[in-house]
């Protein structure tokens, strides 16, 4: 659907639950894919994502009392949500809506206060448990219905960074920044390249003409939360903090791969030391693919992708067999250069980089070999690389 046919679904939507929608406004924040850099966003790490054309839409309407009312069309079993000044409860909230009601709660905690509240009727056209970051594209969408609505003065990286805020406190997802800077601060045709310790970033220009991202799902629902993502983070801050005895760093982001081997050992325990392992050489292996990239060697940086993947199925253990299926399949094609899982991982999806004349040939491949052995059929999208968020 096109933003003008969605538009209309969400005033229709509206006049049904909330009533006349004259002067009700439209909002759009997109989802993410990371070409390269996994789990490095919270280890002080470079990070190399880009928005998606996909995304999450709203029709808002302010109200005269101080009520938020809330309504997804992607989840119209839950009905209208309603929230009051007692119905913000950080990690106990569960409901679909928490995401946005994180967010307002994160803006009152930094001493926003909001006159009146807001209805609002949602709908996303990104699958549900793909790892393309749904939650981020909610949370973004959120900050910058409050900052137009309300007229705030905040910058989309501290839309950002309240949304990494609410996710960690508000939903107790022990989430980097990665995820809602890139719907942040999506730039139609580039990659962002940020440095996670620093917030510093920049844009590279990924205009494919030979070649496609394909996103591939893997149609295995994941669920991050209370699982080993938030593990996976405590162990890693467990090997920075036995490395910080014998080297002046801040994060792990910050050795180079020869500075981590000259020091493993000092990680006897031999899963923090994988940990550390992947953090460590993903980051340079990130480093090294924008340089790749910006030289038009399509070849190299199909390589690191496949080494990312590799070191996140081996060391950082956040891969799945649906995952491993796809990228050992599309790493057998000769017109694949690189295909890698991409997320938080346990399910969603793998990113592939495909001769453009060759992607019919590619998802026959995959479906091909994945249905049999799997039990259901995989997705694919043409990863169409947007602007953040904004106003319709």
């Amino acid at each position: 659907m096109k933003d003008l046919e969605i538009k209309e679904k969400l005033k229709e939507k509206f006049r049904e639950l909330f009533g006349e929608c004259e002067n009700a406004r439209f909002f759009f924040a997109p989802g993410r894919v990371n070409l390269i850099g996994e789990h490095t966003d919270y280890n002080g790490g470079h990070v190399f994502p880009c928005a998606l054309s996909m995304g999450t839409y709203a029709c808002v309407k302010k109200r005269q009392d101080g009520l938020f009312r809330f309504y997804s069309m992607n989840v119209e079993s839950a009905g209208v949500i309603t929230a009051d000044e007692d119905s913000y409860k950080p990690l106990e909230d569960k409901q679909w809506a928490s995401y946005l009601k994180g967010v307002i709660w994160a803006f009152q905690k930094r001493g926003v206060s909001f006159p009146t509240g807001l209805d609002l009727v949602l709908y996303g056209n990104i699958p549900n448990g793909s790892g393309l970051s749904s939650s981020a594209s909610l949370e973004v969408l959120m900050g910058s219905i409050l900052k137009e609505m309300y007229g705030l003065s905040v910058s989309f990286p501290e839309i950002a960074l309240i949304g990494q805020y609410s996710e960690n406190n508000y939903n107790g997802m022990n989430c980097g920044i990665m995820d809602q800077f890139a719907s942040a601060m999506g730039k139609k045709d580039h990659a962002i390249f940020l440095d996670t310790a620093t917030l510093e970033f920049s844009y590279a220009p990924l205009v494919l003409t030979d070649y496609a991202l394909i996103i591939t799902n893997t149609n295995k629902k994941h669920k991050l939360i209370g699982s080993a993502y938030n593990d996976r983070r405590r162990e890693s801050e467990d090997a920075l903090k036995i490395l910080q005895k014998f080297a002046e760093i801040k994060t792990l982001g910050d050795l180079s791969d020869e500075e981590f081997f000259q020091l493993e050992e000092k990680l006897e325990d031999p899963i923090i030391r994988k940990r550390a392992k992947h953090a460590v050489l993903e980051n340079n292996r990130t480093i090294a693919a924008k340089k790749a990239l910006e030289e038009g060697n399509y070849h190299e940086f199909g390589r690191l992708m496949n080494l990312s993947h590799v070191s996140l199925r081996d060391d950082y253990e956040v891969s799945c067999e649906e995952s491993d299926l796809l990228c050992d399949t599309a790493w057998s094609l000769p017109y694949v250069l690189g295909s890698r899982m991409t997320g938080g991982g346990f399910g969603g999806c793998t990113v592939s980089l495909v001769k453009r004349d060759k992607i019919k040939d590619f998802e026959e491949e995959l479906q091909k070999v994945y249905e049999p052995k799997i039990g259901y059929r995989c997705s694919f999208y043409e990863a169409e690389i947007a602007d953040g968020p904004r106003e319709l």
